[in-house]
Parts: structure tokens; C-alpha cells; sequence
């Protein structure tokens, strides 16, 4: 009798040219079967658009689809998708007309909007309970629909189906955003293009903007080699426009064919330019964003133990793939990593029981371990986990790993526990009992048998993530692709703060792990502040290294230049903080230990999604016609064996954090000088505590060297007039194992019949700790033999390794200081990219008051033994220039004739200098240096100096 009565209000709005009904799919059952019964009685045709642009017909040639066009203008990682068809009931007779989008699990839809022959339905969030009761009220009506959104590998299918009479006009509009995660080095904006139909306006455009410029952009597609060529790429320093627009011959699978050709996956790939290990800051919209992605870092060593189900359910197919998977992995594994393999199923068994080496043996052995397994049996997921944290347990209290290695467990499994402990809650106690804060535990849930919503929860308590792996055909490339994410870890301990009472609402800003090829990301509120700048401050610990680095932003800049584009997000950085938050949130809310915390988490979590329109687990679309009688309602999925929230995935920590907003304090580092209750504008840009002594001795220009002598307060001068590519020794102190070494350039031509030349790299190398610096006029490298790191001179930085610490400031200099007792600091000098003469180069300041041993030689530093060479002038008279008076020096028991002059101090006046009155001694320094300048070229930059 409802259906009856539900087909004859139908058959009355037919009539009145207005009605529709919408099929109902996923958790409404009781109307699924009523639409099912509808379906038999009328022809229909389901037009789908997957992802971004896409619609299919299944059956019916009575459809016209005018329009398919979907447009994403993804800002500094943020993407808002559109997509928007119109569509025409040109049969005779009333049909459905679907519009299936499918969108990525990641994003969140914001809103839906539909007109059917002039009337306009319109979308809006609202929280769950209140859209199912207007939902509902509708439909006990008979005039209600439902949008529900349908599982599969990365996408979630976006549904509905529209009843309409012969002639109708519809006109579908989705939006939905997302952020772009990093992941192996890339950010990937995928749209799956399956019309099924040819469309005479059929096109696609996807609009990059990225603030400080996009490094790489590409392509890549299954689209086909001829559909390929027709997508057209155009990019700048910091714009990409990727255009598909394929005329209705181009779409024809052949030239007779009236099925389409576009049936597959259309990804942009690309990434952003850094200048800096610092990341990026960006504020817009009274929100800022911190991206922090470095790279040039050398991997910290891994160990790693392997938890494996082998179990009955993994015979077949899933154990192959994992087989083929770890092979793989364990190829990956380095003499430094250390790693042990744990097989479960009613019981427990360990390749070793102790962590070993990933030597070339140890590896064979353990792949041959891996080849032999063979699945039967129960699932013993409590015993092997425990095992796993033993073992990482025992190998760290004696001593065996590295104190600065990273310690994970990763989990591979594919059904429930069904042998000893089989409670979940208890199973996921027990971890968190034993785990160690240095631990983290991955897992990776294969198929749908398995709890993935158990596996999350573990891995983020954890310090980990979970991901499903599909069985399928390519689940060995899922595993592999997930270890390498994981198989890089760079940094530890990273922290990423802010000056007081700048900031609020902070999403997380403490991370356990960076992994090369990933990002993380913190956003907020930028409160207001006199200061035009917004500062960050990142602190991390590398291989045997802790780095500290300063990044800072104009609050205003962004959005002038915002306003200026086109196609840009204008509103993306608050989007992306209510982004990051909910996803956040959602986590947390998972792991909330009591009934009233899960209450405050879900409320805010609603009231944020509500304020900036996103459909999540716990708010709906409701969508209105105008006079609000007919109602659809867009809901979330359910994931597969418990939970609604799956996801997770290794970008930035936006759904692993678990952390509600809090309010960061900015903890500044030592150069800072700072109260709690100075403004940012009053954050020192300098290292004013490391700044050189007043009496330096200096190299700095064509290359000038100024010697300051205490003994007798003289400075003196002299130029070193050798060839581009020689290497100076300027210190060589074979008791502290200390040398200072510096390799020339050149002007890019004559001037005034001189090739000038210039020192283009500088080079400390202190031997007992093995640590080398190398300053260039592009970055700074570090290496201790084994760990090489790179920073640039974009950020304000400190590195902190054994007895060397070295501070960046940006653009500037940086300084060097070994065991407090040593210091040498080395100037950067631009020119103007476009200068026809003049390169970048490097000035050299030493500290007068350096303490060597008496064996310290080279250009400057024989001036620091004692005895101090002893120096007096005579005869000061008028010379050629009136301005320049001439002398004679007597030194080292050789006659000199010398020019009083002057050379340029840059540290307090890096454009003009300051003057330096010296004596000049010409000829390169001969008489005044030990030997001839030639005697102190050396075959490398950490060459010493040979004896003299």
C-alpha cells in the first residue's frame, strides 16, 4: 500500500511538471527496495561523473548530457573541486537521470545544488540528528530523497537519481575540498573520467597556485596514448593551468563509435619550490599555515620488527602479495637498520629473537624465512604485538640500537584475534602498556575481513598510522608503496612553536616523526598584533645533529597577492585549519577514554563543520527546494567492519594527531633575546650572542685579507692574486684539528683588464668529531663522514652537533663555533642576478682571540702564535696618490714598501662596509706571510696544511 501510494503522489507531480524522486542507497534499506521496484517499472538511465567531471549512461539513449565540466583550484595544497552537469530528459517519457560523482575519501563534500526546470534545490550542513529529522519529515511526505556516499579503494561514490518528466532540464553542481598530501616527494590531485556517453561540452581544468612556486608539474593518466595528448599543460613560477577538453569526435572510441573513449583516472602531480629546510609560513584570511617538508637530510637508522598474520585466511593471494612485498622491503634495508621478522597465528614464532643487522647475509636468510611460511591456523594478534615491543624493549635497555634511531613495528594482518586474548579494548590496553614513547606501531589491515577501525585506533595511540591494503591483484605494490613512505625517516622529535599571544587554536604542532618525501602541517588563528609578522619556530633532532629553524611570514602579503589571481582558493588557509582540526578531532574522538569526553569532542567537531560547511561522520547535506517542502539528505559512509572514519595515510599527521587545538608558546632559541611579553617585531634577527669580537682577522672581496696584530694594534693588508678553482688554506692546526680552507671563483668577465676573483666556498673541518662545513653561496652542507645534511640560506638557522654549532641567519651569515673556544663566522655577499661583471661570494671572518695550539699555520693563522710577528714603519711619506700615504715596513727581517689604505669590514654594513685602515703590502703578501702564496694551496677542501 506505501508504494502505491508513493507511485500515485508520483504520478500527480508528473502531472504538475515538478515531481522527482531520488533513489535512496546505503543505510536506508526499507527505501532502496522500494526505488528497486520503481527501477522495473520505468526505464532508466544513471549518469555517472566519478570524481571530478564524469557521467555514464547505463542504459537509455533518450538522455542528452549537454554539459560535463569540472574545475579544481587547488592554493598552497588546498583543493576545491567543482563539478557541474547539465543534463536533458529528451525521450518521450518520464526516466531517472543519476549523477554519480566520486570523490576521494579524504575530502569532505561542502555542498550540492540541483535545478530541475527552474526549481532550485540548495545545500546546506547541518549537524546529523537535526538533518535526518527534517529529512525525515520530508520524506513521511512522500516528497523526500537521500545522497549517500558508497565505499571503494580511495574514492567514495557521491550518489543520486533524479525522477523527471519528457523535456526536463537538469543541472547538478557538487563542491567539494580537500588538502594534498605529500607523499613520496609529491602532491597528486587524481580525477577518475568514465562518462560513458559522448558530451559535446565535455572539460576539465585544474588551476594550481602555490605562493613560492611549483618546482615540478605532470601528469599522468590511464586515459590512453591519444586522449593523453589532448590534455594540455601551462606553468610559471607559481601557476599551473592543466586544461582536457576532447571535442565529441575525439571522445569516439572509434570514428563510427558512439561510446566515449575517457574511461579512466586523470592525476596531476607536482611540488612546490622550498628555499629552505625551514618549510613555509603562510597567513591569509586570519590564519596561518606552516608547511614543513625538509629534505638533504641524512636518514636516521631504522629498526624495525615485522609482525606478520599467517594465518588460515591468508593462504592464497594475500600471503603471495605479502611474500612478494617483503622481499622488496627487506632489499631496502641497510647495514645500519636493524630488523627482526615475528610470523603469528595461533602461535608466535621470531626469525630471531633478537634484533640484527640488515646485512647482505641476514637479509638472504630472512627472505628465505618469509618464502617457506605457511598459512594455517588462528589469530594470535596480542602475543605477537607484545613479543614485537620485547624485543625493541630488550635490544634498546642493552644498549644495541642507536639512541638517535627510529624504533617501529609493523603489523601486517587480515582478520580479527581468535586465540588468546580476543577482547579488542584489552588487546589495545596491553599495547599502550608496554609501548615505549620512542616506539611506533603501523598497521596494515588487508582486505575487509579485518577490524580497520581496532588497527587505527592501536596505530595512533601509537605514534603510527594504519592504512587498508585492498586484496587485489596489486596489493604487493600497496604494501610497498606504504614502507616507502615509512622506510626514510629524517627527523625526530619535531615541535614547531610560536611567540606568545601571536596565535590560537593551534592544530597539532608536535610530531614524533618526519619522513623524507611527506610533510607536516600546522595551522591556526593568527591573533591580532601590532607586528606585520607572523614567526615560527621549528625544533628537531637529525642524525646525531638538533636543528633549530626560524621561519617567518608578512600577514598581509598573501592575500595582495591572492586578490591579484584568477583562479586561486581565496579562502583556503581557514578551510585548511577547520580541515586539519576536524580530521584531528575525529581521531581523537576514537581514542577518547571516557562517554563525556567523546561528547565535547563530538560537539566541536559538529560546530566547526557546521560554521565552515563540510559533510563529515557526524553532520549531513541537507538539500532544499525553495519553498523547503522536498528535502535529500547527504550522508557519510560506513566503514566495513566497525567504525565510520576510515582513512588515515602519512600526510602531515592531519587525521593521526588525536590532539585537540591548544595554545603554543614560543620557546626562543639562544640568539633570541626576548621576554614572554616582547611583540614579534622585537624577535632579534641575528645571533647577537655569537657575533665576532671587534679585532677580527678577515678575508672578504677580490680576496682582501686584513691581519689584525694585538701586540702592536696595527692591522695589515694584502691580496691573494691566484687562479678560480685554487683552494686557500687560511687556518691549519694540526694540535686542535682544526682547518679553515677557502676555493676561489671568478667574476663573469674582465673589468678594467682584471679577472677579480672571489671566495666562493668556504670549508671548516673539525677533525676529532669528523665534522665538516661547507658554505657555499647557495647552501651550507654538513657531514660527519656518514650523515650528510644540506641546509639553505632561506631560513634562520641552528644546528647543533657534539662540539660544533653553527647558526644560519637568513641571508646573511652564518657562524661556527667548535668546543666555545673557536669561532669563524662567513659572510654571504648577492649581486644582482643580472649583473654582467660581478658573482656571489663569501666573506671569512676569524676571531682574533681563537684558541689554537702553537701548531696552527696558514694564511691566517700563523698571525695567532706566539710570538706575534713583530712589525715597525718608517719613513711615512706622501706617495702617488695624496690620499695614500707610502712607508716602509720592516717584517720577519725583510723591507717592505707599504701603502697605507684602507679595506671593507662588511659584518655591521653588508652593502657599503665599514673602513678598515691598514698598511697594504703588495705582491700577494710577499715577505710579510711565511713562504709564497703558492705554498698554501692545498688539493681539497679539507686538505691541511702541509708543513711549511
Amino acid at each position: 500500500m506505501r508504494r502505491l501510494l508513493l507511485l500515485l503522489l508520483g504520478l500527480v507531480l508528473l502531472r504538475q511538471g515538478r515531481g522527482f524522486e531520488f533513489v535512496i542507497d546505503g543505510e536506508w534499506e526499507d527505501e532502496a527496495s522500494h526505488v528497486q521496484d520503481h527501477r522495473e517499472r520505468h526505464k532508466r538511465a544513471i549518469l555517472t561523473s566519478e570524481e571530478q567531471e564524469d557521467f555514464e549512461a547505463i542504459r537509455g539513449d533518450d538522455i542528452t548530457v549537454k554539459s560535463y565540466k569540472v574545475e579544481s583550484r587547488i592554493t598552497s595544497r588546498f583543493a576545491h573541486t567543482t563539478v557541474r552537469s547539465s543534463v536533458v530528459n529528451s525521450g518521450s517519457k518520464a526516466q531517472s537521470i543519476g549523477f554519480n560523482v566520486q570523490i576521494p575519501k579524504r575530502a569532505f563534500i561542502t555542498n550540492f545544488t540541483m535545478n530541475v526546470n527552474g526549481i532550485t534545490f540548495m545545500g546546506s550542513v547541518k549537524e546529523k540528528t537535526v538533518a535526518r529529522n527534517l529529512y525525515a519529515q520530508a520524506r513521511a511526505r512522500g516528497k523526500a530523497a537521500g545522497i549517500v556516499r558508497a565505499n571503494s579503494q580511495d574514492m567514495e561514490t557521491f550518489k543520486t537519481d533524479v525522477h523527471v518528466p519528457p523535456g526536463s532540464n537538469i543541472e547538478f553542481e557538487l563542491h567539494y575540498q580537500e588538502m594534498m598530501h605529500r607523499k613520496l616527494g609529491v602532491y597528486e590531485h587524481s580525477l577518475y573520467l568514465q562518462p560513458g556517453r559522448l558530451v559535446p561540452q565535455f572539460q576539465v581544468d585544474v588551476y594550481i597556485y602555490e605562493p613560492k612556486g611549483i618546482s615540478t608539474v605532470r601528469t599522468t593518466n590511464t586515459l590512453g596514448e591519444e586522449l593523453t595528448q589532448l590534455i594540455k599543460l601551462t606553468s610559471s613560477k607559481d601557476k599551473a593551468h592543466i586544461v582536457f577538453k576532447p571535442n565529441l569526435q575525439q571522445q569516439r572510441k572509434c570514428d563510427n563509435c558512439t561510446g566515449s573513449a575517457i574511461d579512466g583516472v586523470f592525476s596531476v602531480q607536482y611540488d612546490v619550490t622550498r628555499d629552505s629546510n625551514a618549510g613555509e609560513l603562510q597567513v591569509s584570511d586570519g590564519h596561518f599555515v606552516q608547511f614543513f617538508a625538509p629534505a638533504n637530510l641524512s636518514p636516521l637508522p631504522k629498526n624495525i620488527v615485522f609482525v606478520i598474520d599467517v594465518s588460515g585466511s591468508m593462504w592464497g593471494v594475500k600471503m603471495k602479495q605479502t611474500v612478494e612485498a617483503m622481499q622488496a622491503i627487506l632489499d631496502d634495508l641497510t647495514i645500519d637498520d636493524h630488523f627482526s621478522i615475528i610470523d603469528f597465528n595461533h602461535n608466535v614464532r621470531c626469525w630471531s629473537e633478537e634484533l640484527v643487522s640488515g646485512s647482505s647475509i641476514q637479509i638472504a636468510d630472512a627472505k628465505k624465512y618469509i618464502r617457506n611460511i605457511k598459512p594455517n591456523g588462528g589469530t594470535n594478534i596480542n602475543e605477537a604485538l607484545m613479543r614485537a615491543v620485547q624485543m625493541l624493549v630488550r635490544a634498546s635497555n642493552q644498549g644495541l640500537i642507536d639512541p638517535r634511531s627510529v624504533s617501529m613495528i609493523i603489523l601486517v594482518s587480515d582478520g580479527d584475534p581468535t586465540v588468546g586474548e580476543i577482547k579488542l579494548s584489552t588487546i589495545q590496553k596491553n599495547v599502550k602498556r608496554v609501548m615505549r614513547e620512542e616506539f611506533s606501531l603501523f598497521s596494515l589491515g588487508i582486505g575487509f575481513d579485518v577490524d580497520y577501525d581496532f588497527l587505527e585506533r592501536i596505530a595512533m595511540e601509537n605514534r603510527g598510522v594504519a592504512q587498508r591494503i585492498y586484496a587485489n591483484h596489486d596489493a604487493a605494490d600497496q604494501l610497498r608503496a606504504f614502507y616507502s613512505q615509512v622506510s626514510s625517516p629524517l627527523l625526530r622529535r619535531i615541535t614547531v612553536q610560536f611567540p606568545e599571544d601571536t596565535v590560537s587554536d593551534v592544530t597539532q604542532n608536535r610530531f614524533d616523526k618526519y619522513f623524507d618525501g611527506s610533510e607536516l602541517v600546522v595551522a591556526g588563528k593568527v591573533l591580532p598584533s601590532d607586528s606585520n609578522t607572523l614567526t615560527s619556530l621549528t625544533t628537531a633532532s637529525a642524525a646525531r645533529l638538533d636543528i633549530t629553524l626560524e621561519t617567518d611570514a608578512d600577514t598581509a602579503e598573501l592575500d595582495t597577492e591572492l586578490a591579484k589571481q584568477q583562479h586561486s582558493f581565496t579562502g583556503f588557509a581557514r578551510q585548511m585549519w577547520a580541515y586539519i582540526t576536524i580530521k584531528q578531532l575525529i581521531s581523537e574522538r576514537s581514542l577518547a577514554p571516557t562517554a563525556v569526553k567523546k561528547r565535547k569532542i563530538t560537539q566541536r567537531i559538529m560546530a566547526l563543520a557546521v560554521e565552515h560547511q563540510f559533510v563529515t561522520p557526524l553532520t549531513a547535506l541537507l538539500v532544499e527546494s525553495e519553498d523547503a517542502t522536498e528535502r535529500l539528505l547527504a550522508d557519510s559512509p560506513k566503514d566495513p567492519k566497525h567504525g565510520c572514519c576510515s582513512g588515515g595515510g602519512m600526510g602531515g599527521g592531519s587525521a593521526t594527531s588525536g590532539l585537540l587545538p591548544v595554545p603554543v608558546v614560543y620557546q626562543p632559541p639562544p640568539w633570541v633575546q626576548m621576554t614572554t611579553t616582547a611583540p614579534p617585531s622585537q624577535v632579534a634577527k641575528g645571533p647577537e650572542e655569537w657575533a665576532l669580537p671587534q679585532q677580527v682577522n678577515l678575508v672578504d672581496n677580490d680576496p682582501h685579507f686584513i691581519i689584525h696584530l694585538r701586540r702592536s694594534d696595527t692591522n695589515v693588508c694584502f691580496n691573494i692574486d691566484s687562479k678560480p678553482g685554487h683552494i686557500l688554506n687560511l687556518v691549519s692546526d694540526s694540535g686542535t684539528g682544526l682547518v679553515v680552507n677557502g676555493q676561489l671563483i671568478s667574476s663573469k668577465k674582465m673589468k678594467k683588464n682584471k679577472l677579480n676573483t672571489y671566495f666562493g666556498v668556504i670549508s671548516v673541518y673539525y677533525q676529532p668529531d669528523g665534522v665538516s662545513v661547507t658554505v657555499g653561496t647557495d647552501s651550507i652542507a654538513m657531514t660527519d663522514g656518514r650523515n650528510n645534511h644540506t641546509f639553505t640560506w632561506g631560513a634562520t638557522t641552528e644546528i647543533i652537533q657534539d662540539g660544533v654549532r653553527i647558526s644560519i641567519v637568513k641571508n646573511s651569515h652564518v657562524s661556527i663555533v667548535i668546543n666555545n673556544n673557536i669561532q669563524v663566522m662567513v659572510l654571504l655577499h648577492r649581486v644582482w642576478k643580472k649583473n654582467p661583471v660581478s658573482v656571489d661570494f663569501l666573506g671569512i671572518y676569524i676571531a682574533n682571540d681563537n684558541q689554537y695550539s702553537p701548531l696552527v699555520h696558514g694564511l691566517i693563522g700563523q698571525f695567532s702564535r706566539d710570538p706575534e710577528p713583530d712589525v715597525s714603519v718608517s719613513d711615512v711619506h706622501e706617495g702617488v696618490d695624496p690620499l695614500k700615504r707610502e712607508a716602509t715596513m720592516e717584517v720577519k727581517g725583510n723591507r717592505l714598501h707599504v701603502t697605507r689604505g684602507w679595506q671593507k669590514d662588511y659584518r655591521t654594513d653588508k652593502t657599503h662596509g665599514s673602513n678598515v685602515d691598514c698598511w697594504f703590502i703588495h705582491n700577494s703578501g710577499k715577505g710579510f706571510i711565511d713562504g709564497h702564496y703558492t705554498d698554501y694551496i692545498v688539493p681539497n677542501l679539507n686538505s691541511f696544511l702541509p708543513t711549511l
